[in-house]
């Protein structure tokens, strides 16, 4: 697996928004209220509205159900069981050293 995208959060998404536009030059597509996926940064990016925390990293696997049976395996925790998004599917776990990541698949 490689990383894919990077997911930042804001609790003040239209500010967040606003700087990386003036400050990087990156574009957006809003994907409704609360999420505003990153163009034209060098990777994949998003920004998610919300409370403040470190940036999500995100792999992307051709087999999201072996991943997960995997990174399972491995000893870590599983914070957020796999769920549909516009796009794929995902789901969200915590390493034993406490990064959570995720980990997306398009089918």
């Amino acid at each position: 697996m490689k990383i894919d995208y990077v997911e930042f959060t804001s609790p003040a998404l239209e500010d967040t928004q606003s700087f990386f536009a003036a400050a990087f030059g990156w574009s957006f597509v809003d994907y409704g209220p609360d999420y505003r996926d990153i163009q034209n940064a060098g990777t994949g990016g998003g920004i998610e509205r919300g409370g403040q925390r470190a940036p999500l990293i995100v792999l992307r696997t051709d087999n999201l159900d072996d991943a997960l049976a995997r990174i399972r395996d491995a000893g870590a925790e599983i914070t957020k069981e796999i769920f549909d998004f516009p796009g794929g599917r995902r789901f969200q776990f915590r390493e034993p050293g406490g990064t959570e990541m995720a980990v997306w698949s398009d089918g």
